[in-house]
């Protein structure tokens, strides 16, 4: 396997900025991908653009394997020019490259070095980043049947495997008011702003309640609850992004679709940080016992108030306020409870009102799915005489969770070995690149042998 030629091709797409958010970028990005496809697998790629967004996929033969990255990044366009392409002292530099254009090189290579591709499908999407809105389904569809999913997001610190991964919920509370005159009628107004404070406290205390197994409204401590959308209230809602609409007299209503249950800033979570940091910005290191039983657990459940808003000018009581809501939770089971939490919020201030948009965005990877490819990369990772690998549970999300939640076996975390993704630091330990890859090729060999 030819080093070199790997860096060449992954500085080719490095340089080739492709930002979520800029769909011409994208699809220029997909072009430099697809080129580079064709080049190392002889076939060209099927192109799908689905809202304006360009994803790829190469199918050989009835697909018993799919391998799935995505080539859009987190980086906007410039990007480049504060941190260009560089190869330093065994360790690569640039936008992307750790999440997640080393490991479609690996995947590239991987794929070239078996004697007939037959039985694999590659899916490479261009919209991971911002929570896959158009590109999920065709994740689904394409795993569906298959016997393993492989996918090639950056590993976790140390070049661990993603074993379990927490399934993610956003969510946005719209607070509507009645706006007045600060000084002249203050009193004739309903604050929208005070009423969000009430839902912020509200939100804060759900995961405790999820955590603790209550359905009360009582903290463990013994203290009541700031949180009064008890399970009486709870009518049962679909986990199906409806947004719910809450008056403070009690009256509840169902109106619209979510729109692909994200927050107010259009974004979703994937893979943000190195080692898949939680919202609170800590890393679940959770490494197994060397693959002989279950992860640690993924952790509790979190619910993080994140982005919020409220008002219009410094004299005016305000009409309207949102919140932005992270979930994350190890489980289908405490989704959907945080879920029926949510839309059971309820003003407590009259002559407001509530409305709840979005729910869950990705299912759990919950270990379940990965044991046994785990079990068997380790056989692999030994027969090629790499060092043993160690599997991790971790906080952030990619398409792995709608892969295993399709059904389909999935291990994550097979991309390049660095850090820094999405932040200043990101780079690529060079050295790792085709002990990764041989890694790949003889995964996809043994599945379909």
């Amino acid at each position: 396997m030819n080093l070199d030629v790997m860096l060449e091709d992954l500085r080719e797409l490095v340089v080739c900025e492709s930002f979520s958010a800029d769909h011409r970028a994208v699809a220029r990005s997909a072009r430099v991908v697809a080129d580079q496809g064709h080049r190392r697998l002889g076939v060209r790629a099927e192109t799908i653009v689905i809202g304006g967004v360009t994803h790829l996929r190469w199918t050989f033969g009835t697909p018993r394997v799919l391998l799935l990255g995505h080539h859009d990044t987190v980086w906007p366009i410039g990007s480049l020019l504060a941190r260009p392409w560089s190869v330093a002292d065994g360790i690569a530099r640039g936008p992307g490259v750790f999440d997640m254009k080393a490991g479609l090189v690996q995947m590239f290579h991987a794929l070239a070095a078996l004697p007939s591709p037959d039985g694999v499908c590659v899916l490479v999407t261009g919209d991971e980043e911002v929570g896959s809105p158009t590109s999920r389904a065709l994740v689904e569809e394409s795993a569906r049947g298959c016997a393993a999913a492989f996918v090639l997001e950056a590993s976790a610190e140390g070049g661990a495997l993603k074993i379990a991964r927490k399934g993610t919920s956003m969510y946005e509370v719209v607070v509507h008011g009645r706006g007045s005159h600060a000084g002249l009628a203050p009193g004739s107004g309903a604050n929208a702003g005070v009423e969000l404070a009430h839902q912020i406290l509200a939100v804060t205390g759900i995961a405790d309640r999820v955590n603790d197994g209550r359905t009360d409204g009582h903290r463990a401590d013994g203290q009541a609850s700031d949180n009064r959308a008890g399970s009486e209230r709870t009518p049962g809602h679909r986990i199906d992004g409806q947004t719910n609409t809450v008056r403070a007299d009690g009256d509840r209503t169902n109106s619209g679709q979510a729109h692909g249950h994200r927050a107010s800033d259009g974004q979703a979570d994937s893979d943000r940080t190195d080692g898949d940091r939680t919202s609170d910005g800590q890393a679940h290191r959770h490494r197994t016992d060397g693959g002989r039983g279950a992860p640690e657990h993924l952790g509790p459940v979190t619910v993080t108030p994140t982005v919020l808003s409220a008002g219009t000018t410094a004299n005016t009581v305000p009409a309207l306020a949102r919140l932005s809501v992270d979930a994350r939770v190890p489980t289908l089971a405490t989704q959907r409870r945080v879920d029926e939490l949510m839309r059971a919020l309820s003003p407590r201030i009259a002559g407001t009102r509530l409305e709840i948009t979005g729910g869950p965005n990705r299912p759990p990877l919950e270990h379940a799915s990965s044991a046994a490819l785990f079990a068997l990369a380790r056989q692999v990772a030994a027969g090629l005489g790499l060092a043993p690998l160690t599997g991790v549970g971790v906080g952030g999300a990619s398409d792995g969770n709608f892969t295993a939640g399709a059904g389909c076996p999935t291990l994550d975390g097979l991309g390049a070995v660095g850090g820094g993704a999405h932040a200043d630091d990101e780079h690529v330990v060079v050295a790792e690149m085709p002990g990764r890859t041989a890694l790949l090729t003889g995964l996809i060999r043994a599945v379909l042998a």
